[in-house]
Parts: C-alpha cells; structure tokens; sequence
C-alpha cells in the first residue's frame, strides 16, 4: 500500500470526504483494501457515511465489485438501509450497467427487508429475544430515518425508500397507489420513505402519473392528501423556469379543492399552492376565506386577493384593510406584504407595520421593518420610525431600518451605515448589504453614474 493509499485509509476512517476526494484526485487508488482485505467503500458504506461513499464512486471505487463473501458494496448498502449511502453507490443508469439477474437479486434484497421490517429481518438473523433499539437518525441533510439494533447488529430501516429507487432507476411502473402507500406509512415529510415517493412521483411526468396521483386528493386519510399537497408543490418547484402540461388542470383542481378541505391545516397548503398559478377565479377562493377561524388559512389569503402586490378590486382592497388589523401578527405580516404596492392601501398597511415594529418578537419586528424599508416614497413618520430602530438589538432590524433610509436618501443615512458596522459573511450577497455599498459609494464618489 503507497503512502496516499494509507492516508486515504485514514481520511475514510476519519468520515473526512474532503480530503478523500483531494487523495483520490491526486492518484490514490479508489479501490485500495483495508486491513481486513475489503475496499475501503465498504468501510464508508459500514459507517454510514454518504459523502465518503460517494467520493470514493466519483473517483473510480466499484460499486459492484464481488466481495469475499459473494456481495458487493451495493449489495451491502442496501442491507444497511440508509438510502444517503445506497444513492451515493447506485451510480447513473445501473439498468445499463447491471445485469437484469443481478438487477432482480438487488430488487428481492430490498423487498424482503421492506416487507419483513428492519427489525423482525435483524430478529430473523441473529435470533436474539427482547426489544429492538429504536432511534431516530438523520441519513442525509434533509431526511431522517431509524436506526435499529438488534443482537448486535445495526441497520436503518430505510428500505422502503430503496426499493422505490431501485424500481425507478430500473425502469418498473411500480403502481402509483403501492407507492403512495410506501410514504404514508410513516407520514413525515422528512421521512426517507415519504421524500423518495414524492421525488420519484416527480419524475415520472405521464399524464397517467398524475392523474393517480390527484387523484388521492378526496381521499378520507388526511395524510395520503397531504402527499398530493406535497407532490403538487415539488411540481411546481421543478416547472418553474419550464411550461408545465398539466398547470391548467393542475388549477381547477385546487379551486375545487379549496372549496371542499376540511382539515384547516392541509387548507392552507392548499391556497400557498393554488396562489402561484394564475386564475380567473383567485379572488373568489381568496374573499371566501377571509374570515376563516383559522389564521394559517386567512394568512394565505392576502395572496389570492393581490396581483403584483396591488389589490385585484376594491372587494378584495377592502378585505386587505380588514386583514391588517387581524389578531393573527402572521396574517398582518401577509396582508401588509402581498399590498405593499397599493397606494389605497399605504395608510392601513404603514400604520399596521408602524406597530409590530415595535413588537417585542425580534422575528416580528424584523418582518415588519423589512417590509417598510420596501415602501415607495417613505413618508416621514415611517423614516423617523427606521431611525429609532438602529440601535436595536437584532441586527436584521437595524439592518432593515438602514436599508430603508438609504433608500429613500435620508440624511441620517451615512450616521446609521457607520452605526449598523461591519456585516457577517451571511450576508454578503443580501440586497441590502449591496444597496448600501452602492450608496456609499455614490456619496464618495459624486457625478460617477
């Protein structure tokens, strides 16, 4: 083993994907043993550990090689259940890359763990009597899983999510219903099982697909409804900057939807969705839930009733005036902002922010401040108002009220640039962090634009 192939060694150990992906762009082998004469993938893949795995594939490590024992590092991944290691292994098109025999053992393996369970699987295998550990993991940045020990041996009961992925990357119309079911098993958003059916629902663009899916949104389980709200909004995330087939269909739905949804909490989502396409009907669903008792539901509402930040009628400028004043400082926020370019409305909406930007919620009152530094042609009140908030204690209020002043040429500006000081690195590529170096640089450099 050369000296790069021994540091590797220690970087995999070390969980450090950093300097593996450093070594193995440098020369060292990819595939290099252990001591215990396995590849050092399978020491990633035992350790959970995504981002080493996947370096080592990405700089040549075989994901198929046969081990001693007749498996190979794939095969060992699945068995292992974290669906973070099983993808850093898979690769692109392993249909073209596998045999269709090996393809259906990697299929049975993932099926029988999903359907004997992680644990009754462990129980099987090691025999040992008593409870299971259970305990919740995180296998990737986004989705968690759990982490089951038995006998003393370890797994992630992420198999659900795998045998979905393996289905779809070999191309198997798995019946959109027996997915569905998959998801809801565990009904977390964050779940491993959830997000995989949600994605691979995504990508599989058919009008049957969709169709199978929508369909789901009259169903009496709350939480198979929830995933057409989900699935509904990963859509529209991934046909944003594309034409979208089914957005004409994809919107009557949600009008009728919104008029049948019970559950106040799938209701909301189900309006934060529907405001993004553009319907004869917006204003409607929207002056039809004004009043609803729920303030997640009336905080979509604003939205429904605005195009480009400017009321759509005076029922709907009227309805805006009521939701400024709402109990609910999170309806207030959503009122004062979906208006904010109405000057009908400027008088209600700058006395609502006036307000909560003085409430005592810092997360309130830099909201608020945000918003009124947005405001066109700041009266004094509200600058004079910005001015009494440099000395705040939360940096995004000062941040905001200096932002605000800038903008509209305040000559209190430079004194509050001087005061809000030097900005953390989060915010170097902020708008506001920019507006003010340009005014700054305006005030030094004066005639240069």
């Amino acid at each position: 083993m050369s000296e790069s192939d021994g540091r590797l060694g220690v970087a995999v150990r070390a969980g450090d994907a950093e300097t593996v992906r450093a070594l193995v762009a440098a020369g060292a082998d990819p595939d290099v043993l252990d001591a215990d004469g396995l590849p050092l993938l399978c020491v990633a893949v035992a350790a959970y550990d995504g981002p080493v795995a996947g370096a080592l594939v990405v700089g040549g490590a075989d994901p198929d090689r046969v081990l001693p024992d007749g498996s190979t590092p794939l095969w060992r991944a699945i068995e292992g259940g974290s669906p973070a290691v099983f993808s850093a292994l898979l690769g692109d098109e392993p249909r073209l890359r596998l045999p269709e025999a090996t393809r259906e053992r990697l299929l049975a393996l993932a099926r029988g763990w999903y359907e004997t369970g992680a644990v009754e699987e462990l129980r099987r295998r090691t025999g040992a009597p008593g409870p299971a550990t259970t305990v919740r993991v995180q296998d990737d940045e986004y989705d968690w899983v759990d982490q089951v020990s038995l006998g003393g041996l370890v797994v992630r009961a992420g198999h659900g999510s795998i045998l979905t992925s393996l289905e779809w990357a070999f191309r198997i119309p798995t019946p959109v219903d027996e997915l569905i079911a998959r998801a809801v098993e565990q009904p977390d958003e964050d779940h491993v099982n959830w997000s995989t059916v949600r994605s691979i629902l995504c990508q599989r663009l058919s009008h049957e697909t969709w169709s199978a899916v929508v369909a789901q949104h009259r169903d009496p389980d709350p939480a198979r409804r929830r995933l057409v709200v989900d699935y509904l909004r990963s859509r529209a995330v991934r046909c944003f900057d594309r034409p979208d087939p089914y957005e004409k269909e994809e919107s009557e739905l949600l009008v009728t939807w919104a008029a049948e949804e019970t559950d106040s909490a799938l209701l909301a989502r189900v309006l934060d969705i529907f405001v993004g396409y553009e319907h004869p009907g917006q204003e409607a669903v929207g002056l039809r839930h004004v009043g609803h008792p729920d303030p997640r539901v009336r905080h979509e509402v604003p939205y429904a009733l605005c195009r480009d930040y400017v009321a759509r009628s005076a029922a709907a400028r009227a309805a805006l005036v009521t939701l400024t004043r709402d109990p609910d400082t999170q309806v207030r926020l959503s009122a004062c902002m979906a208006g904010s370019r109405d000057a009908g409305l400027r008088p209600d909406i700058t006395r609502a922010l006036l307000l909560m930007a003085e409430d005592p919620d810092a997360e309130t009152r830099g909201a608020a401040v945000s918003t009124l530094a947005e405001v066109q042609d700041l009266p004094p009140a509200v600058a004079d108002a910005l001015a009494g908030l440099l000395d705040d204690d939360d940096l995004l209020v000062r941040l905001a009220a200096t932002y605000g002043l800038a903008r509209c040429d305040d000559p209190r500006t430079a004194e509050a640039i001087e005061r809000l000081g030097p900005l953390p690195a989060a915010y170097e590529h902020d708008h506001r962090s920019s507006a003010l170096w340009r005014w700054s640089w305006r005030k030094a450099n004066p005639g240069s634009e």
